[in-house]
């Protein structure tokens, strides 16, 4: 997806778009499509949505229904094997659906609606359909399909119940033989349960017992002579099914290629309709195409949000005028101006309506935004160097045809430099022939678009009285960011708001302009907590352990001997086999003091150092060892 649409939030509209689309084919094409290039094609798929909408608001929701299995169901005919009856059905589903969408569409030929004449392109093949119906019933095969099979399936019946009756009556003849009172099939054969004791009662082949063993089920005699007649009968069945099965499958490969071809248009009418379905729900408008570089929008409609509580946007630029400068508070509604017209564009030029009351737009040959903060950890960029990254790409690409979308031009670095950056990009935006929209915060912006004959201010109202935006553009006039009027109406004093004035325009006169007078005398103070400080000093913990010292440490009670003193937070280092630790005096517990464990100036370089460090020490005391230190072991 490109960059553009995801800025504009066209992956959105596209979202949402998708949802009215029945076909995979339709859903991949909506997410496929982009901004056509071509005037001609532009107009075509524009008339297709308008199409579209006066037949759904003349003639209802059309009869679509998804075609999806039809090409393998038609690619299996044509490789000459045999359709299963589930198959069968699906494709008189499908004609069915063709059949109401080409009667749907013949009603709008009565309103003059050049869609409406897509229904003579649809053949719903009406005798195929009968034969599928008359043939296929419940799931199988019907027996009325042809008059072998009703003979066969008859004489199969005829066959079962006279094995039933045969069985039936040697169950009565020797009813004290029986385990049960009714006969049943078992695997095929009609069996009769016996009981165990009594199965050389009863002539038969023993077919099955039961889990117990008690039981042994007895095809009789009398029954088995019409169980081979009936395998024939079955095998004459499933023939005559399977060549009822070829010679539908055979009819629907003769006429694949029309089927296909219903296929395609059933898919093309559901990707149209979509367009119409969207158009009604955002309550849309046909856009009229320009020719001249101009963009009028009426009453225009950010899509995405609720069009009761949206605000809608009037809009104009071209005749002269390439750049609209935006200014005014935060939150003030300027980047969802810039980009209500952005995205209006964007989906007029890929033949949807826009929610606008008018519109008459100009075709762009490329979409370039730059909307939002940009930061990107991963890549290690700031906002104003995603900013710059940005907008280096879109002069590379910007061209006379092209629309710019630029919000907060010249933000995320030092004031001065930004506005400097902010006019020279505006510049080069000029000097490019094409249309373009920045908003900014700059004074010396709003300056320089005064002079700019090709280039005009505008502002984004603001309620002073309720500090509300008011989301109305208003083309040709200069905003202010209100910032100190806001700051003085939500409490800031008088006399930090004349200070902010000074430093920003180098007099505190500059203030009048937002009514400082509103502003309080001082700033009233909360009651905060405060805070206790220790008044004096802990004094150095006397910890009674020395070096060489024997302790147990809890509450693993562990021993080892002392290597270093406890320090002033009371923590010992601890000798233990193969690893010195420390640990806090709290935990250790002395159980044999090192005076009574080792003579005067005993060495505990012995106990303590590694056998590598006692060398070069020995030898560090004769003389200097160039490029060796003693380290203590961790």
């Amino acid at each position: 997806m490109r960059r553009e649409e995801q800025i504009l939030e066209f992956d959105k509209i596209k979202n949402m778009w998708a949802e009215y689309a029945l076909t995979d084919y339709a859903r991949t094409a909506i997410y496929d499509t982009h901004p056509f290039l071509s005037e001609t094609e532009l107009e075509a798929r524009l008339n297709e949505t308008t199409q579209a909408r006066q037949m759904l608001e003349k003639c209802g929701t059309p009869p679509l229904s998804s075609p999806d299995g039809i090409r393998e169901i038609l690619a299996t005919a044509q490789r000459g094997m045999c359709l299963s009856v589930g198959e069968l059905e699906q494709t008189a589903q499908i004609l069915v659906a063709v059949k109401r969408l080409k009667d749907y569409l013949a009603r709008g030929k009565d309103y003059r609606i050049s869609l409406a004449y897509y229904e003579e392109n649809l053949e719903p093949l009406e005798h195929i359909r009968e034969e599928i119906r008359s043939q296929i019933w419940n799931d199988q095969v019907a027996d009325n399909a042809s008059e072998a099979l009703r003979k066969i399936r008859n004489e199969i019946q005829h066959t079962e119940s006279r094995m039933r009756e045969k069985a039936d009556a040697v169950l009565r003849s020797n009813k004290e033989c029986m385990s049960d009172s009714f006969s049943t099939f078992r695997n095929g054969h009609i069996c009769i349960p016996v009981k165990k004791e009594y199965k050389f009662r009863v002539s038969g082949t023993v077919i099955d017992k039961s889990a117990t063993g008690s039981t042994i089920f007895i095809e009789p005699t009398a029954s088995g002579k019409y169980y081979e007649a009936l395998q024939e009968l079955r095998i004459d069945e499933e023939n005559e099914v399977r060549r009822i099965l070829y010679t539908l499958t055979a009819m629907i490969a003769d006429w694949a290629e029309t089927m296909e071809e219903n296929t395609r248009y059933t898919e093309k009418l559901d990707f149209i309709f979509s367009k119409g379905k969207l158009s009604l729900a955002l309550e849309c408008t046909e856009p009229h195409l320009l020719r001249e570089r101009r963009i009028l929008l009426k009453n225009a409609r950010h899509p995405l949000m609720d069009r009761h509580t949206c605000v809608p946007l009037q809009f104009s630029i071209g005749n002269g005028i390439n750049g609209i400068v935006i200014t005014g508070p935060n939150t003030g509604g300027k980047t969802v101006a810039i980009k209500t017209v952005a995205l209006n564009c964007m989906m007029a030029q890929c033949g949807l309506h826009v929610t606008c009351e008018e519109a008459s737009l100009c075709m762009n040959s490329n979409f370039l935004c730059d909307i939002g903060d940009g930061q990107n950890l991963s890549e290690n960029l700031s906002t104003f160097s995603a900013h710059i990254t940005n907008i280096l790409d879109i002069l590379k690409q910007v061209g006379k045809d092209s629309l710019v979308i630029l919000d907060e031009l010249g933000s995320g670095t030092d004031p001065a430099e930004g506005m400097g950056i902010a006019i020279a990009i505006l510049e080069e935006l000029k000097s490019s022939g094409a249309l373009f929209l920045a908003t900014t915060h700059y004074p010396e912006v709003k300056t320089y678009a005064e002079k700019e004959p090709s280039i005009v201010n505008a502002r984004m109202t603001f309620d002073k009285e309720n500090l509300k935006p008011l989301y109305q553009m208003v083309i040709g006039e200069a905003g202010e960011s209100c910032a100190f009027y806001i700051a003085g109406r939500l409490g800031m004093p008088a006399a930090i708001l004349q200070r902010a004035a000074k430093e920003a325009y180098g007099t505190s006169s500059e203030l009048k302009h937002w009514e400082a007078g509103n502003a309080p005398i001082e700033l009233k103070k909360d009651t905060t907590p405060s805070l206790t400080r220790r008044k004096t000093a802990r004094p150095k913990r006397d910890i009674p352990y020395n070096r060489g010292d024997s302790v147990m440490i809890y509450p693993d009670k562990k021993i080892g001997i002392v290597c270093e003193p406890a320090n002033e937070k009371g923590i010992l280092r601890i000798q233990l086999p193969n690893r010195k630790l420390w640990i806090s005096h709290k935990r250790v517990k002395l159980l044999v003091a090192a005076e009574e464990l080792y003579p005067e100036e005993y060495d505990f370089s012995i106990v303590f150092d590694t056998v590598a460090n006692r060398k070069l020490r020995h030898q560090m005391t004769r003389k200097h060892v160039e490029g060796k230190e003693i380290t203590s072991e961790e």
